[in-house]
């Protein structure tokens, strides 16, 4: 018994809140399983999750990593819908092709990022206010570009779009006694992908330790060596970057360009990457918390949705109540590691 006690004390805080964020998606899960019938059991159900929110999964990771090093970003919304719109005017009255669409995509999240690290890291301005500007900025671009909304009919476009990659082994029988397999959309593979890279740089490269050093005392990362300015351009940089993969896989996932594309998005970001594990104050996270934060929310809110309440102000309220579960979760921990230190 006392082993188990010292291995508690032993855990990491970033490790401690990852646990508590699988523990609670899994039985959010089983719950809606057990109480919202078995269409939850189904393994399209959760492809389906991925599927819907793999932008939303790439737009946290980025935001975990601005986060981690103390700072915010809350113009990922409007950079997601300006790549949409911008890609959508391209190739459907341009005559563009896709390669080149992905492209615009890059470098519109790495213009962003570029100049709001820059303001950030540079010129110590406050990043709420760096990337409300660029959140401003990026909605209002979105409108110039084109202001009505329309569906792209871009041959290859589409054909990229209603790509689906198959998952054997998960599939289901029909109504009809018809085997339907599994599958998931190419934006999935790509929000994995985004998780795994990201992972591993946060987990074993010097880049990753410097960013939780600096999210963790910015004057002991200074003292220890580390270029302070540069570790929260780069994370800025990164968010960017991440905006604009993350604007191109919503693109695909929609397959149209509107100026309300993505609204709300970037608060959706920042509630999964806190119910994920990654403390507002710095120095704390995991991207896996976060793909695991993005989870929860989706989940909380088919279960909300399956439950008959589909107003809007419902899923609101739902999504409250697990950022103040998360956040006292977050003040407990805290807590206990100033406990700890004493």
């Amino acid at each position: 018994m006392n082993r188990i006690k010292d291995k508690f004390k032993n855990i990491t805080d970033t490790n401690l809140l990852l646990l508590i964020t699988v523990v609670v998606f899994f039985a959010m899960y089983i719950g809606a399983i057990l109480f919202q019938g078995k269409g939850f059991l189904k393994p399209q159900t959760f492809f389906n999750i991925l599927n819907a929110n793999a932008s939303l999964i790439i737009l946290a990771c980025g935001l975990s990593l601005v986060m981690i090093t103390g700072g915010i970003d809350i113009s990922v919304g409007g950079v997601t819908a300006l790549v949409s719109m911008c890609c959508a005017v391209y190739l459907d009255y341009k005559g563009g092709n896709v390669f080149v669409s992905m492209l615009i995509a890059l470098a519109i999240g790495l213009a962003f990022g570029i100049v709001q690290g820059f303001l950030v890291a540079y010129l110590d301005i406050q990043p709420f206010i760096v990337t409300l500007a660029g959140m401003f900025f990026a909605r209002g671009m979105t409108t110039i570009v084109n202001t009505n909304p329309f569906n792209v009919a871009n041959e290859n476009f589409v054909a990229l779009k209603e790509t689906r990659i198959t998952v054997p082994g998960f599939g289901s029988v029909n109504k009809l006694g018809n085997y339907v397999p599994a599958y998931i959309e190419i934006g999935v593979v790509v929000a994995l992908l985004t998780v795994i890279i990201l992972f591993c740089v946060l987990r074993w490269t010097k880049l990753g330790r410097s960013f939780y050093a600096v999210g963790g005392n910015s004057q002991s990362a200074l003292m220890l060596g580390i270029n302070v300015k540069r570790t929260k351009f780069l994370s800025h940089l990164i968010c960017g970057l991440l905006a604009g993969i993350g604007g191109f896989v919503y693109f695909l996932h929609v397959g149209s360009g509107s100026a309300s594309h993505a609204s709300g998005m970037e608060m959706n970001a920042i509630a999964s990457s806190i119910i994920g594990g990654t403390m507002l104050t710095g120095g704390v996270g995991n991207i896996i918390g976060t793909f695991f934060g993005v989870l929860s929310l989706s989940t909380i809110q088919n279960i909300v949705s399956s439950a008959g309440l589909d107003q809007a102000w419902w899923t609101g309220i739902t999504i409250a109540a697990m950022l103040c579960l998360f956040l006292v979760i977050q003040s407990v921990v805290m807590a206990r590691k100033q406990k700890t230190e004493k």
